[in-house]
């Protein structure tokens, strides 16, 4: 059994301290959260890969990976992810717990130790980021980005994500842009980075079998020196918005052999709505599963995509669609998808259906607490919300979700923007 504790260590600091016994190894990680915005988000992105480079004490990664090995060999890597609105940025480790070190020595100290370290004291030439490691990894992160577009799948889910909210932040990639990203500097990482230290939340996380006190002490010594003024709040829930009476349609040509149709749907409610959970189970009946609408009919059935497929974007209460189509398909996929909503929406759904997708979320929540990663994404997820629900209580609710509430939920989702990426030729 896992229980989870929340605890303040200092204005805007706050640690998730997942108690558990189930793991031969423990998850230590630092995150500080910002508002997602396309000025800053790619120096928001680039700031933990360069001080993944090097400390003060290991100013390379030779001697930072030396350092690991001396903690069983454990693993500090940077990260950078986003919840809705908000660009999460920081580091996550993984070290032997310390229940199953040969010696009974303890490993959490250490490795928040050196957590600290790489987050307060990374390496610098003339009261700066050096130069050289800023350039290398500046470098890789334009190259990310450009590589984007080679996974056409996500790619599209992507422009998606930049047509249909457009001026909203949701709209800007959790890297930023190429244009931003090949302007920075040392200095301007630099102050970037100075400034989120002193003013972004910082969630800490901690999964393994020590109890959280002593974890709240150890992060405590290890980040005694954080530079703290004028701290921000969590950034704000997103401001929903509403479908536009007629959906926009947006094309792109590229050189792709096969199309990907891909739909935005605006929904009635998000992570902090009561109808959450019947809107989980809506979009599990409708796509999000291999035995939903649109796997069995789109795909299956009529052979009118290669894969088919929804996911709730639930911090900021979209539904996207995505889908692998022949190019001279675009309107029949299209009006099946739909068609399939609509029927949905009308209740035409057995109860197979719902028991089986009921089934399908119920189980991955229930799976997320025997798996460190996931268990950790999902808290993270809880703490940028200011939710504290675990998994098995999300489950339970799940559970309790009626077909009346479902097609209720199906029934807020409106058709946004569709965007279609084709060959150059069709």
């Amino acid at each position: 059994m896992a229980d989870m504790t929340r605890i303040e260590l200092s204005p805007g600091v706050h640690l998730t301290a997942v108690h558990t016994e189930k793991f031969k190894s423990c998850v230590l990680g630092a995150t500080l959260l910002s508002p997602l915005d396309r000025e800053t988000a790619s120096l928001n992105a680039l700031i933990p890969s360069v001080l993944r480079r090097g400390t003060q004490m290991h100013p390379d990664m030779e001697s930072l990976s030396a350092a690991l090995d001396e903690l069983y060999g454990g693993s500090i890597e940077p990260m950078v992810r986003t919840r809705g609105e908000t660009q999460c940025v920081g580091f996550l480790g993984s070290f032997l717990d310390d229940a199953y070190t040969l010696d009974g020595a303890s490993i959490l100290e250490p490795a928040a130790g050196l957590l600290g370290e790489l987050l307060l004291r990374p390496y610098t030439v003339d009261g700066v980021f050096c130069p050289d490691y800023t350039r290398g990894e500046r470098d890789n992160l334009v190259d990310r980005i450009r590589a984007q577009v080679n996974e056409k799948r996500s790619y599209a889910l992507s422009r998606l994500k930049q047509e249909m909210c457009a001026g909203e932040p949701f709209g800007v990639d959790r890297l930023g842009d190429e244009a931003h990203a090949s302007a920075i500097t040392a200095q301007t990482l630099w102050d970037q980075y100075r400034a989120l230290l002193a003013s972004a939340p910082l969630e800490l996380y901690y999964c393994g079998s020590a109890q959280p006190q002593r974890v709240a002490g150890a992060l405590r010594a290890a980040l005694s020196d954080l530079p703290r003024s004028g701290v921000r709040a969590v950034p704000p829930r997103p401001v929903r918005q509403e479908a536009p009476a007629q959906p926009r349609y947006v094309e792109e040509a590229l050189d792709v052999t096969q199309g990907k149709l891909t739909m935005g749907f605006r929904a009635g409610a998000d992570v902090w709505s009561e109808q959450y959970p019947a809107l989980v189970l809506a979009n599990a009946i409708y796509g999000g599963t291999t035995t939903s609408r649109l796997f069995l009919n789109v795909r299956e059935k009529l052979s009118l995509c290669y894969y088919a497929s929804s996911q709730l974007e639930k911090f900021k209460g979209v539904m996207l669609v995505s889908s692998g189509v022949e190019f001279d398909q675009f309107a029949p996929a299209r009006d099946e998808v739909l068609a399939q909503l609509a029927a949905c929406k009308a209740g035409d759904f057995e109860d197979w259906e719902l028991e089986g997708a009921r089934r399908s979320v119920v189980g991955a929540l229930k799976s997320a607490m025997d798996a460190q990663g996931r268990l950790e994404d999902f808290w993270l997820g809880q703490a940028v919300a200011g939710l504290t629900e675990g998994p098995d209580a999300l489950a339970d609710r799940v559970e309790q979700v009626t077909r009346e509430q479902v097609v209720r939920a199906l029934n807020t989702l409106e058709l946004d923007t569709v965007y279609f990426l084709k060959g150059k030729e069709a």
